[in-house]
């Protein structure tokens, strides 16, 4: 197997220091740089491709949420920090894994292989995008053209996507996550974990639900609702 190429950032030296010897241990991961600098880690990976990057989160000049939120196609990241009351920011940045420190070494092996996993899922992705308009998915062993503006909704079931237009519905293996990367703003919000919806979509909102115009009602996670609103320009 292709060794995953990893970046270590953390200000604390002796932190930093643990987790390289924890990549070093595990034969298909390869350590590409580490760094105690978050300006430096950023720079670096603006202008390099890694697979994993293990952050701590509170870091001078720049943290470790606003470092990932800055980069146009973050890696896998992996936060380790010292604060349990960071993780739901972590994982609001789309964060795979978030470790408590100390880190012990097989809970950081379970990190690793769950990000090993999704990023061999996103390698094999049956979702490809073909222009702004239009992607190609493949489901019951033929590759489908689907005209973006007549997806109402994406929903995650486990490593598959049911990708649902009209009265018609595919199921394809690809990760939501990789659907945040084609369905956009202005045309598409991510309500919650499992859902994307299209905008045009949406008949009524009530209370934390929305309803679509085919029917199907999905329920807002409670912090995106305000940034749904704003969105559709609800005041």
């Amino acid at each position: 197997m292709e060794k995953l190429r990893c970046v270590v950032l953390d200000d604390e030296p002796i932190g930093r220091e643990i987790i390289e010897n924890f990549v070093k241990e595990i034969p298909f991961l390869e350590l590409t740089d580490s760094f105690g600098d978050s300006v430096e880690a950023l720079m670096f990976l603006e202008n390099n491709s890694v697979d994993i990057v293990f952050s701590d989160i509170q870091m001078p000049k720049i943290n470790g949420l606003d470092l990932v939120k800055t980069l146009e196609n973050p890696p896998v990241i992996i936060f380790i920090t010292a604060h349990r009351d960071f993780a739901l920011d972590g994982f609001e940045t789309g964060a795979t894994d978030y470790l408590v420190k100390p880190v012990r070494f097989d809970r950081f092996l379970k990190a690793v292989n769950k990000a090993k996993d999704y990023i061999n899922l996103k390698r094999n992705s049956t979702v490809h995008q073909v222009n702004d308009d239009r992607i190609f998915i493949k489901a019951d062993g033929k590759l489908t053209k689907i005209l973006l503006d007549e997806i109402l909704y994406v929903e995650a079931q486990g490593d598959y996507l049911k990708i649902v237009i009209n009265n018609e519905s595919y199921t394809t293996l690809a990760t939501l996550k990789s659907m945040d990367e084609v369905l956009t703003l202005p045309k598409f919000f991510r309500v919650q974990r499992s859902f994307i919806v299209n905008l045009e979509a949406i008949r009524s909102l009530n209370g934390n639900m929305v309803e679509l115009t085919n029917g199907k009602s999905i329920s807002i996670a409670l912090n995106k609702k305000e940034e749904l609103y704003q969105v559709l320009g609800i005041r």
